[in-house]
C-alpha cells in the first residue's frame, strides 16, 4: 500500500470528520439529497392537487432544510478532501464533486429566494423555480456519481483490505 493510498484513508481530524473507516461525510449527505429530491417530487405534486399551496411550502421548507444539511456536509467533506494526496486522480475527481455540490447548494439557496421572494404562496410551483430545481437534482446525481467513484473505486476514507477482512472470519 502507498504513502498516498493510506494518508487518503485517514482523517485529517477524527473528531471532525469521523473515525478511521466511518467517515461522518457519506451520513450527513443524505439529509440535503433526501431534502432537496423530496422538495421536487412537492413541486410536481403541486401541479396535481387542489391544495398546491400546502406542497409548495413545503418544497420551499425542504429546500431550506437541504441548504443547510448540505453546509454541514460540505464541512465534513471538506476535511476529507484534504485527506487525498494533491495531484492524483482522486484529488483531482475531489475537487470536481466539491464544486458540483456548490453550485448545487448555490442554485438551491437561488431556488429558495426566488420562491420567497414572487410568489403566490397558495399556487402551484412556478415554471422557474421547478426548472431549476430540477436542473440542480441532475448536476448533483453527477456529483453523487463522482463522490461514489471516489469512495468505492478509490477508497477514501474507507478502511484497507485487511481490515475489512476481519468481518468476515469465523
Amino acid at each position: 500500500m502507498t504513502d498516498d493510498w493510506r494518508q487518503a484513508k485517514r482523517p485529517v481530524s477524527a473528531v471532525l470528520a469521523g473515525p478511521y473507516g466511518h467517515p461522518f461525510h457519506p451520513i450527513l449527505v443524505t439529509v440535503p439529497i433526501g431534502a432537496w429530491l423530496a422538495s421536487v417530487v412537492f413541486d410536481i405534486g403541486s401541479h396535481l392537487v387542489d391544495d398546491p399551496g400546502f406542497l409548495a411550502r413545503g418544497a420551499q421548507w425542504l429546500i431550506a432544510i437541504g441548504v443547510l444539511g448540505a453546509l454541514a456536509a460540505a464541512t465534513v467533506g471538506f476535511l476529507d478532501l484534504f485527506a487525498i494526496p494533491t495531484g492524483t486522480p482522486a484529488f483531482r475527481i475531489g475537487l470536481v464533486h466539491m464544486s458540483l455540490n456548490l453550485a448545487v447548494t448555490v442554485a438551491f439557496a437561488l431556488d429558495f429566494w426566488w420562491r420567497a421572494a414572487g410568489t403566490d404562496p397558495d399556487a402551484a410551483v412556478a415554471g422557474g423555480p421547478l426548472a431549476l430545481s430540477l436542473a440542480a437534482v441532475v448536476v448533483l446525481a453527477v456529483s453523487g456519481y463522482l463522490g461514489g467513484k471516489l469512495a468505492y473505486h478509490y477508497g477514501v476514507r474507507v478502511a484497507d483490505e485487511r481490515t475489512q477482512a476481519t468481518g468476515f472470519r469465523r
